[in-house]
């Protein structure tokens, strides 16, 4: 069991949270970009091109749907941790790495709100 000694404070858990829920909004957002790109035809109007160009067309639109589905999947996934990471705020055990049991440092939380691990513990990975 984590000792009370290794949690953030509430003040600190409230600015964490700030962070986490604008970084939320924005994720949305750019979730919400990626898959209006993914659903939209693009057809730019190249019914009248040579047939070389269209089939070029086509592909690269193929493969700039599977690119967007990617990275709609990927957003997801950061969401997903985000969310994650504002349910550890709730019940306070934000910040607290999952492989060490100490603190993670704030200057890393600021940068990756989600991260579960310190860089102590990242870097045992390698």
């Amino acid at each position: 069991m984590v000792e009370d000694t290794l949690k953030y404070s509430d003040a600190d858990l409230a600015e964490f949270k700030v962070i986490l829920l604008k970084k939320i909004e924005k994720a949305q957002a750019d979730l919400d970009l990626i898959r209006s790109a993914y659903m939209n035809d693009l057809n730019n109007g190249t019914d009248d091109t040579s047939p070389t160009f269209k089939a070029f067309e086509e592909g690269s639109e193929t493969m700039s749907k599977e690119a967007n589905s990617q990275l709609a999947i990927r957003q997801e996934k950061f969401i997903r941790d985000l969310k994650n990471a504002l349910f550890r705020v709730e019940n306070k055990t934000y910040g607290i790495c999952k492989v060490t049991g100490k603190l993670i440092s704030k200057e890393r939380l600021k940068v990756v709100p989600h991260a579960t691990m310190s860089i102590e513990a990242k870097n045992l990975q390698r």
